[in-house]
């Protein structure tokens, strides 16, 4: 028996409006789910909506814990770019460029407060008085002197 989910459009653009503007989305795999935890649509409906553009090619999933998440591919900009009639000028947040930093962060491994971090020196082996002894006296065990096997 195959079902059909006729969507409503409204939820519909819903859906691939987040979808656009987010770049990414992520829904628990619960078909009675009475809304989506960020879109006001019923979750069975955002779970239909993705399964149809996952299978056209438009995004890519990925599974973990009970929940999806979906990542819209190069063909999926342009597909709902071109359903929702956006401009070229308007990218998804995954694909817009980020900020740059603030002063005090670095992605170099320089070294951080404290000496901490990537970029703090490494102290290899024991330090400088270290002297062990090795005596042939005592032990634990086999190696116990305690006048067994002299």
């Amino acid at each position: 028996l195959f079902f059909i989910m006729m969507v409503p459009k409204v939820n519909r653009i819903a859906v691939y409006s987040y979808l656009f503007k987010e770049g990414v989305m992520v829904a628990k795999k619960d078909n009675f789910l009475p809304k989506h935890e960020a879109v006001d649509v019923p979750n069975l409906q955002v779970l239909c909506l993705a399964k149809s553009l996952v299978s056209r090619g438009y995004l890519r999933e990925t599974f973990n814990w009970q929940y999806k998440y979906w990542f819209l591919t190069a063909e999926g900009i342009e597909y709902l770019r071109e359903y929702l009639n956006l401009p070229a000028e308007i990218v998804p947040a995954t694909q817009k460029k980020q900020a740059t930093r603030p002063a005090g962060v670095s992605r170099e491994g320089g070294a951080r407060e404290g000496g901490y971090g990537r970029g703090a020196p490494k102290k290899a082996g024991p330090g400088g008085d270290f002297n062990p002894e090795f005596r042939r006296e005592g032990g634990f065990g086999r190696g116990a002197q305690d006048g067994y096997r002299k």
